[in-house]
């Protein structure tokens, strides 16, 4: 039988009432109602429970579902989801730059090296993380530690680990066969590449200027449905089903405040080097077609951070302190990120950093949260200081979705260093200048192409 993840309504129905705990929504006396006629909680790391629920309990979670959006909140004051009020919220929101002063970020072959150097960081932070995504912490450390790699130096490897430790914590069944260090062959598929690209596409073809609705028909048009996760396959199911954004980002979807609207967030601050605050509306405007709140602002957030670290002309610690800025100061994300920065700045060893924010934030958020995840890429560059191996090496040791860590450290990471030759040799060569890609006009191209291509989105008027 086909399981569909991540849609079914017996499967969401545990996610969304874990959310509504998290948003100030007490969902107590509906929780109630479903475990008491058999329902289950929502499945650990994977997107489907094991069984398919019986058409009544099937059609129980969707009513309970809509009972739930109804619940009213506490949260809705200190985090809204309407860009005129997050402004509003954010006492030193970013004042835009001159016309001069970002066409000289952006101009000549400088920053179309910078930009190379961001697309090779962010794939290959992204494939150190992609064999030990949905593992827990113990794993990742023990597998690391059997192959003599701990601190992690370069990519993960089966060779030297023991038979019973694979078998207790088996790589990610997707990644496996082309994210190990003695499989590489080039950048395989992902979906953080998969939606720099669409939106490649989308500033190509819409511009600056373009509007939510625009990257939902690009969406039907250009990305396969089984290409899509969590939030996204939800906000792709809603808009199958007659439904126009923002309510795609609210309908029936329990994970509208996971990470899916942060791992599509680079291109808009690639393209906007030296203006945080346009890197950020463009960011919102894409992440309201799936996200509400914290997921939007973990968006917002990168990008003007990478806004920021693409002029080369500040370090890690002002780029964080930037995509603060267009977080409201009183979200759950934007103390989460606060913390995650203190924790980096006090401990010399960064494991006592994973571990205390573990234990802030696994007891109640899904490994896949933007808040837990944020946090944890906000930590790692902290503690690295930009650097780039240590950023990445941090990142993905934190666990959590460690590939979608990877690639957003390995990008603010790899535009801090300024071009292809400053990053390690064996991070980049095994990525052979070519990515696979379902989003079909790109299979196959150079991280040098992409970056002329960025480039040119970054410098149309």
């Amino acid at each position: 039988m086909l399981r569909l993840t991540w849609v079914q309504p017996e499967d969401l129905i545990g996610h969304e009432l874990r959310q509504a705990t998290q948003d100030g929504r007490d969902p107590s006396a509906i929780a109630a109602r479903w475990h008491a006629a058999g329902g289950c909680d929502a499945p650990a790391r994977s997107g489907a429970s094991p069984e398919p629920a019986s058409p009544y309990l099937r059609l129980l979670a969707e009513d309970l579902l809509d009972e739930l959006a109804e619940l009213p909140g506490e949260l809705a004051a200190t985090e809204p989801t309407d860009l005129d009020r997050i402004k509003d919220l954010c006492p030193d929101w970013p004042d835009r730059p001159t016309v001069h002063s970002r066409t000289a970020h952006s101009d000549g072959q400088a920053y179309r090296t910078r930009l190379e150097a961001a697309w090779l960081g962010r794939a290959a932070g992204c494939l150190l993380g992609k064999p030990v995504e949905k593992l827990p912490l113990r794993g990742i450390r023990l597998l690391a530690q059997a192959a003599g790699n701990w601190p992690l130096k370069t990519y993960f490897t089966a060779h030297g680990v023991p038979a019973d430790l694979l078998t207790a914590y088996p790589w990610n069944r997707r990644s496996a066969s082309n994210s190990l260090a003695e499989n590489i062959d080039g950048m395989p598929e992902d979906d953080d590449l998969n939606y720099c690209l669409l939106n490649l596409l989308l500033l190509g073809r819409h511009g600056r200027a373009f509007t939510t609705a625009d990257a939902a028909r690009l969406w039907l048009d250009e990305l396969p449905a089984g290409r899509t996760f969590t939030a996204e396959r939800v906000a792709y199911r809603n808009l199958l089903s007659g439904l126009e954004p923002p309510h795609t980002a609210r309908h029936r979807n329990p994970f509208r405040e996971w990470i899916g609207a942060l791992i599509r967030a680079d291109v808009h601050g690639w393209t906007n080097p030296g203006d945080p605050a346009a890197a950020a509306e463009q960011a919102y405007r894409d992440a309201t077609l799936t996200h509400t709140a914290n997921g939007v602002y973990a968006a917002m957030f990168a990008a003007a951070v990478l806004a920021t670290a693409a002029t080369g002309s500040h370090d890690v610690h002002a780029c964080l302190r930037t995509g603060l800025t267009v977080v409201p100061p009183d979200s759950r994300l934007a103390r989460a990120v606060r913390h995650a920065v203190e924790l980096a700045g006090t401990h010399d060893d960064f494991d006592t950093v994973v571990d205390e924010l573990h234990a802030t934030h696994s007891p109640t958020h899904h490994w896949v949260h933007a808040v837990p995840n944020t946090a944890l890429i906000a930590a790692a560059l902290t503690h690295a200081d930009g650097d780039f191996t240590g950023s990445i090496r941090r990142a993905v040791s934190g666990g959590w979705d460690t590939d979608s860590v990877g690639a957003t450290a390995g990008s603010v990471a790899g535009l801090l260093a300024g071009s292809p030759g400053a990053l390690p040799h064996h991070w980049t060569a095994p990525l052979k200048n070519r990515l696979s890609t379902s989003v079909a006009e790109f299979d196959g191209t150079g991280f040098d192409t992409l970056a002329h291509l960025t480039h040119r989105e970054a410098t149309r008027p």
